[in-house]
C-alpha cells in the first residue's frame, strides 16, 4: 500500500512538472505550458485581464488586425503575424522599422533587441518603442506610444501585459506576415454555446473598436 502511494505521488509530480511552464514569463504560445490566469480571449490573443487598461480592437473593413491598450496618456498597439517555421521575423522587421524612422535607436529590452526614439507621424513627432517576440509560427509586434514610450517605470505595467499574453497560432496554412484572426470576445461565446444565454446582468470584458 505505501509503494502504491508513494508511486501515485511520483506520478503526480511528474504531471505537474510536465504542465509547469518552462520559461519564466511569456508571450506564450497556446500549444506550451503557460499559467493558468484570467485572460481576455480574442481568438489569435489572449490577454490578461488588468481592469485599469482600456481594450480595443484595431480593424481594417470587417476583419480585426490588431489590439490597442490605452492607459495612463500612452497606448500599446500590439499585432500578431504568422512566420514561417524555420525563423523569425523581428530581425527583418526591425531593419525595415530602422531605414523608414532614421531617428529610432537600438537597445537592449525585456524581449531582446528594441528600437525606441521619435516617429513622425502626421507631421509631429512622439515618442515611440518597438518591441519583437518571435514564437513559434508566429511573432508578436508591441509598439508603445506617449509617456511610457520614454519612461520605463511607466512602462513596467505594459512589459508585465505583455509577458501574460498567449498567442494562439493554430494549425491552418498563413501566408508570411499575414495577421493571426481576432474577433470579439461575445463571438466566440455565442458560437460554441449558442443555445445557453448567459445572466444578461452579468459584466464581461468590454472590447470596443478602432477602424
Amino acid at each position: 500500500m505505501f509503494r502504491r502511494r508513494r508511486r501515485e505521488q511520483q506520478e503526480q509530480v511528474a504531471e505537474a512538472t510536465a504542465q509547469a511552464p518552462t520559461r519564466e514569463s511569456g508571450p506564450w504560445d497556446a500549444d506550451e505550458p503557460h499559467p493558468d490566469t484570467e485572460r481576455i480571449d480574442l481568438g489569435g490573443l489572449r490577454l490578461p485581464h488588468n481592469p485599469a487598461f482600456d481594450v480595443r480592437l484595431a480593424s481594417v473593413g470587417d476583419q480585426h488586425v490588431g489590439v490597442v491598450v490605452l492607459w495612463e496618456e500612452s497606448s500599446l498597439q500590439l499585432q500578431a503575424l504568422a512566420a514561417p517555421k524555420s525563423s523569425g521575423l523581428w530581425e527583418e522587421v526591425r531593419a525595415k522599422i530602422k531605414s523608414a524612422a532614421k531617428t529610432l535607436e537600438e537597445r537592449e529590452g525585456p524581449f531582446g533587441a528594441e528600437l525606441v526614439g521619435k516617429v513622425t507621424v502626421e507631421g509631429s513627432d512622439r515618442a515611440a518603442r518597438y518591441m519583437g517576440v518571435d514564437g513559434s509560427r508566429w511573432f508578436l509586434l508591441a509598439v508603445v506610444n506617449g509617456r511610457a514610450a520614454v519612461d520605463d517605470e511607466l512602462a513596467a505595467a505594459f512589459v508585465d501585459f505583455i509577458k501574460d499574453i498567449v498567442v494562439v497560432r493554430g494549425d491552418e496554412p498563413m501566408a508570411r506576415e499575414e495577421s493571426i484572426p481576432l474577433r470579439r470576445p461575445n463571438d466566440q461565446a455565442a458560437a460554441e454555446q449558442p443555445e445557453v444565454r448567459d445572466n444578461p446582468f452579468r459584466r464581461g470584458p468590454e472590447i470596443s473598436e478602432i477602424r
